[in-house]
């Protein structure tokens, strides 16, 4: 923060602090002259006030939380830009990048940096790290359990449904179902293939999909003509005659669709003919589609959860409609 916040915050953290003391302090003295116990002379309802000290007990506790508060504010970063005597912070900062943030862990792991974030992760990953080692590979410790076979253990799909609801239920939801822009993972169609294998491939490495814009090259003329011969596909209602002039400016589509319209997993490309839509399915979402393309990405898992864990949670993913 600015030279000037953190001179604000401070005097304001230091002068509450004091302030407190001082209140304290003046509200201990007997500014009556009275003999202690004495009537004061205010009464209020039938109830006359004392002159009684302040109870030892809350005056002692109350300065002990002032000294408590000094030496926190000394060991640990509270005070503006100052970063405490022991060096703590919660986690690495201004990270920008995975990259960045790997090396700062291992740098902080090297010279024992007090990095709450980076002791939590090595504690983690003491208790737990053999849990997932232990469900996700063969009793050898050297091969991974075929993802088919973890599916079917429940204690394993367990721990990746925790798996998903931590990292993936952002964007896919917490029952897998998807949303505008985001698979459902639950009704077997998938863009990049839906065994195993490509499932673990997908979660390690992330997808990128890209659909160009065809407005400039179709026209308004050809994106409607389009729409309507894909509508048409998955049996929907269109003029006859636009979805036979779209069928034959589909050529430019095929190239990642197919001829059959079936799309390819290879390239990411939906299957246009089985009514699911993965961005919306009435004509103005299909033309929107067409007109000005669609960019999708999810990101890679590998660096982020590590192999073992990623194994695990592609087995939960499989198990959701390959295991009832």
């Amino acid at each position: 923060m600015s030279t000037f916040l953190s001179v604000f915050v401070t005097v304001i953290s230091l002068g509450t602090i004091f302030g407190c003391l001082a209140l304290l302090i003046w509200c201990s003295r007997d500014k009556m002259g009275m003999e202690e116990g004495a009537p004061t002379g205010h009464t209020f309802d039938g109830i006359s006030e004392l002159n009684n000290p302040l109870p030892k007990w809350w005056s002692y506790l109350f300065i002990f939380m002032v000294v408590f508060a000094l030496f926190y504010l000394a060991l640990y970063p509270g005070l503006g830009n100052f970063k405490g005597l022991l060096g703590w912070q919660s986690s690495n900062q201004n990270v920008r990048s995975l990259e960045e943030y790997h090396a700062a862990s291992a740098d902080a792991r090297e010279q024992g940096k007090l990095v709450q974030y980076e002791r939590e992760m090595v504690k983690a990953d003491e208790v737990f790290g053999a849990k997932f080692r232990e469900l996700a590979y063969e009793p050898d410790g050297q091969t991974y359990r075929a993802i088919a076979d973890i599916a079917m253990d429940e204690n394993a799909t367990k721990v990746g449904q925790r798996l998903f609801l931590q990292n993936c239920a952002q964007c896919h939801g917490s029952d897998a179902r998807g949303g505008r822009g985001f698979p459902n993972l639950t009704d077997a169609d998938w863009l990049y293939g839906g065994t195993p294998e490509q499932i673990k491939t997908t979660l390690l490495h992330g997808r990128q999909g890209a659909m160009p814009a065809w407005e400039a090259s179709l026209g308004e003329d050809g994106v409607r003509e389009v729409a309507s011969y894909v509508l048409s596909l998955s049996g929907r209602k269109v003029d006859a005659v636009e979805a036979q002039k779209g069928q034959a400016r589909f050529a430019v589509c095929a190239a990642c669709h197919g001829m059959d319209a079936k799309g390819n997993h290879a390239m990411g490309a939906p299957n246009l003919t089985d009514g699911i839509w993965l961005y919306g399915g009435s004509r103005a979402a299909v033309e929107d589609s067409i007109r000005n393309g669609r960019n999708g990405v999810m990101p890679a898992w590998k660096d982020i959860l590590g192999e073992d864990k990623v194994h695990l949670l592609a087995s939960y993913v499989y198990s959701l409609n390959n295991v009832k």
